[in-house]
């Protein structure tokens, strides 16, 4: 997987570049040059199913033949629609597919239901279960501290079962809250050995906030991200579509400690036409 790609080429260059830094400075710019253009590729691209839910409601077999087909590897849920986990077990399997995430640990499921939870991800196959936002009363300075606590417990509970529990952001959680905000609050408060982040480069940088610093503050700490374009007027377009800097953020897997990648488009004309374009950029790009 892209997480473990080159780690002992870079560990052997990072001394060679220590070794260069006083002797050879043209030759450590061109060190740092070859790394940052390096040509690596996503080797699995997933989506996320929110995408195409008008879909999966009417048809949950056929939608996902269809993903398959336009070439994803995984899925990320966001509701089964009323199949049992053992049937999304064997739909997946029978399309070649894996689904290593799910939108499935909301706050009440959590506080109500956390054990089926859990017993649904094992079936499946999910390795994290991703609380996808909060409501507006959690999210005061306070709020986010009581939900980081709950997350702490919900999590030790997770990893006994072997899943992980995560957490996707949108741009209200960038909002000033004194010296701080709300992401960065979950960050400090969350055991990073409990719960992980899933990073939505979209709402992200709607915030005005720059990924990249945050995988430099909290390496490690993003399991996967949200793949979604921005045009210039800071609409949400289709992959490739728009000016957001994915090679740049991709680069930077290692650091982050990205594993996955879901596609994603809130609201697309025409869904799957949509997760096909985006596709076909994703499967193109080099970083």
């Amino acid at each position: 997987m892209i997480d473990r790609r080159g780690f002992l080429v870079r560990a052997g260059g990072a001394l060679g570049a220590t070794a260069l830094l006083h002797r050879d400075a043209p030759a450590m710019s061109r060190l740092v040059e070859s790394r940052v253009t390096s040509h690596e590729s996503l080797e699995r691209i997933g989506v996320q199913l929110y995408t195409v839910r008008r879909e999966m409601q009417a048809n949950v077999e056929r939608t996902i033949e269809q993903v398959a087909r336009i070439g994803y590897k995984e899925v990320e849920f966001a509701g089964y629609f009323g199949r049992s986990a053992r049937d999304i077990r064997t739909l997946l399997d029978a399309n070649g597919l894996t689904a290593p995430s799910a939108h499935s640990a909301d706050l009440p499921s959590i506080r109500t239901r956390f054990t089926r939870v859990l017993e649904d991800a094992t079936t499946i196959g999910h390795r994290y279960v991703v609380c996808a936002s909060l409501p507006r009363s959690e999210q005061g300075a306070d709020g986010y501290k009581r939900v980081a606590a709950e997350f702490n417990v919900a999590g030790e509970q997770a990893a006994k079962a072997g899943v992980t529990l995560g957490y996707h952001n949108h741009d209200g959680e960038f909002t000033r809250l004194g010296t701080t905000n709300g992401y960065d609050i979950l960050l400090a408060e969350c055991d990073p050995k409990l719960v992980t982040m899933q990073m939505d480069l979209f709402w992200t940088r709607k915030a005005g906030k720059d990924p990249l610093a945050y995988f430099a503050k909290y390496p490690g700490r993003f399991a996967s991200v949200h793949v979604k374009d921005m045009d210039a007027s800071g609409a949400m377009v289709d992959v490739g579509a728009g000016q957001m800097p994915f090679a740049e953020y991709f680069a930077r897997s290692e650091q982050a400690g990205i594993r996955h990648y879901f596609v994603e488009h809130d609201s697309p004309a025409d869904p799957m036409a949509s997760i096909t374009a985006s596709y076909r950029h994703l499967s193109t790009l080099k970083y």
